[in-house]
């Protein structure tokens, strides 16, 4: 499948070298995207609040070369990766036709992570998206009539090509990725800015991220996607999905954060039934992850505060909770939960209003 809005005209100059770099941070679903189509194409809409201090910062430094084919050395903070070359070749080959210089340069690619690599925290989302946004800048720099506008509709567009939940992260505070009938501009392409009305209390919500286990993950999360193909209850957890989306958008209009926290935690719960049921079945909470569940429900019960957790694909658990609720969740939090992490380790975040570019 090509899309022709993001084939470029010829450049009207060429560069021999240089660099580019940007940050990009993770993101959160609030509607959990599992399972994808041909051409990372989602089987169901989602949405996402764009974090603020987990992200990515990666530097593309280009020289031009002569040579045929890819050319580029990966690097995260300062060791290189060569197991990551095989991602990033299957990358360039899918955006090549959108980025048709990629074969004039080689590329050495310099990233870091604020938070631990393939941890559960969206760590292929922040850095693919952070790498599409350093060729999208390289090439604006070959194309100047690029406007900021399409600049992230194409790095969203080519971040998702790369993975998936990648084009969640160019902008913020609250994206919607995937075709949903009543949410006016969503798309399969890109990730779009949620169009309504958004009541005030989610405007500073709060994530703390409990690192229940900093570890590689069992089984990525391209396998569990890949899982869905065949799974049993494959219909019914798209339709579910579908249903949350509307759900969603009474509650962001009228801030019924009861109604929030039920849809999320669902969500969350429904994402890790659909690992457990399916074929093969495999399980990425661990203990400590229920622990932090239950223990959140009983707070949340006797205090009659609004925190709620939610899950990604991994052990590690996302604690939710507006701004104006966060001293005493945050005293919750440190005294009754952190135990419950690998070395009592956690990252407290907020929402953020995306990627941006770093000078340098």
């Amino acid at each position: 499948m090509i899309v022709s809005e993001f084939i470029p005209k010829p450049y009207k100059s060429f560069l021999e070298s240089g660099s580019v770099a940007y940050s990009s941070p993770s993101n959160i679903a609030l509607v959990k995207y599992w399972g994808k189509k041909a051409n990372q194409i989602p089987a169901n809409p989602s949405i996402s609040f764009t974090l603020n201090n987990c992200k990515t910062l990666t530097t593309l430094k280009f020289e031009k070369k002569t040579t045929k084919g890819f050319s580029f050395e990966v690097f995260l903070d300062g060791i290189i990766q060569n197991e990551f070359k095989p991602k990033i070749k299957q990358f360039f080959e899918r955006i090549e036709v959108y980025l048709p210089f990629l074969t004039s340069y080689h590329f050495k690619i310099e990233t870091s992570n604020t938070f631990p690599h393939s941890s559960g925290i969206a760590s292929s989302a922040s850095g693919m998206s952070a790498l599409a946004l350093c060729l999208v800048q390289l090439e604006q720099r070959l194309n100047l009539e690029m406007t900021k506008g399409f600049f992230n509709k194409k790095a969203s567009f080519l971040a998702r090509l790369g993975s998936g939940s990648a084009c969640r992260s160019i902008e913020g505070t609250l994206i919607v990725w995937g075709s949903h009938t009543n949410i006016i501009g969503s798309s399969d392409l890109v990730g779009i800015k949620y169009p309504y009305k958004v009541h005030p209390c989610f405007n500073n919500f709060c994530d703390t991220i409990l690192l229940v286990d900093k570890g590689e993950k069992q089984v990525s999360s391209t396998v569990g996607h890949d899982l869905m193909y065949r799974h049993p209850f494959a219909e019914q957890r798209f339709a579910q999905a579908h249903t949350n989306m509307d759900a969603l958008i009474e509650v962001f209009k009228t801030g019924n954060l009861s109604a929030f926290i039920s849809i999320v935690e669902r969500e969350a719960l429904t994402l890790h039934a659909m690992m457990m049921s399916s074929d093969p079945y495999f399980m990425l909470m661990k203990p400590n992850t229920l622990e932090i569940i239950n223990k959140i429900w009983v707070f949340r019960k006797k205090t009659g505060l609004h925190i709620c957790f939610t899950l990604d694909a991994g052990a590690n658990v996302h604690v939710l909770f507006p701004e104006n609720e966060a001293n005493e969740i945050r005293e919750f939090i440190k005294t009754i939960l952190v135990m419950h992490c690998q070395n009592e380790q956690f990252i407290e975040d907020i929402l953020g209003e995306g990627a941006q570019s770093i000078k340098i």
